[in-house]
């Protein structure tokens, strides 16, 4: 067992939205509380530059600063943030394990894993370049700065024209770049695409490069079968090739669906008792910072409710 300083109440491994607001739940709960949160805090936020949708702010606020306001939030309420990584789990003893890149090892008597889920990129210079400057994985979020202009959605399946349909609600018009000759979404879907006039489906097409100065101001896309090369005016450039859930420290410890979430219950509890998840990293559709809190103070609570079962002997 590591030594008493080590030991808390909940341990949280993940520093976005869900693990804040599990941090702070758990902590005013009056439990020793720690929060894994690496090196930069704030997860998948710090790249967004302004967000519009979360409550209670009435001008948009840049996701570093709303997750630094989180971390404050966290910290002033006792929660102690480690500037350090989860490497290694262990949920198969009680109390429950979890090692720090540094090589410390830390156990609690319940943890929540919050770690999130990354949107998955095409690897492109540019494109890295751009992210949070006209480019963004997520329509949801950023759709609504791009009203009455031209966007383009990278991607063929269903979320790729879920978010094209839904960016029709504000720009003027969408392209949808698609590598292969015919699209991969579910038939509702295609025919919804193919209906709406905003949209201009390109198939076996690949981006090649964003163009732009300090933002992104255009895509250059490339026919794979041809070779001929055009440039879109999009200002606005959404990738929608999926998401990867960051579990690979959970992989043999918790079950996982297959796709890589973790698996859990209709509240946040996990196929370990004690252990609880929240956010993207168990949650496939919704991928909202406010969704994400929302399930951190469920996570939180529950897991203060398995401490007091805990003690009570139940």
């Amino acid at each position: 067992m590591a030594e008493k300083s080590d030991h808390y109440g909940i341990i949280i491994v993940g520093a976005g939205p869900a693990g804040f607001t599990a941090a702070i739940y758990a902590a005013r709960g009056g439990v020793r509380t720690c929060l894994f949160g690496g090196i930069a805090p704030g997860g998948q936020l710090l790249q967004t530059t302004e967000i519009e949708n979360f409550p209670g702010f009435s001008e948009p606020v840049a996701g570093p600063d709303l997750m630094t306001a989180m971390l404050k939030q966290a910290r002033r309420l006792g929660t102690e943030v480690l500037t350090d990584d989860a490497s290694a789990v262990d949920f198969s003893v009680r109390p429950f394990s979890v090692s720090a890149s540094s090589g410390r090892k830390y156990t609690a008597d319940a943890v929540i894993i919050a770690t999130g889920a990354r949107a998955k990129w095409l690897g492109l210079p540019s494109e890295q370049k751009y992210i949070g400057k006209g480019v963004s994985g997520c329509a949801t979020c950023d759709g609504f700065f791009y009203r009455g202009r031209e966007v383009c959605v990278i991607g063929g399946g269903d979320s790729a024209v879920e978010d094209a349909l839904f960016l029709t609600k504000f720009a003027g018009k969408v392209y949808l770049v698609h590598r292969r000759g015919q699209l991969r979404a579910n038939f509702r879907l295609q025919d919804k695409l193919r209906n709406n006039r905003k949209v201009e489906i390109i198939y076996d097409s690949v981006l090649d490069e964003v163009l732009g100065e300090t933002k992104a101001s255009g895509a250059k896309i490339r026919n794979i079968k041809t070779g001929e090369t055009r440039i879109l005016p999009t200002p606005g450039i959404f990738i929608a090739v999926g998401h990867t859930p960051a579990t690979e420290i959970f992989r043999g410890k918790l079950n996982l669906d297959d796709s890589g979430y973790i698996a859990a219950d209709d509240s946040t509890r996990t196929s370990v008792c004690g252990v609880f998840a929240a956010g993207d990293v168990m949650d496939r559709y919704y991928k909202q910072a406010v969704v994400a809190a929302g399930s951190g103070c469920k996570a939180a609570l529950e897991a203060l409710q398995h401490l007091e079962e805990i003690k009570s002997g139940e």
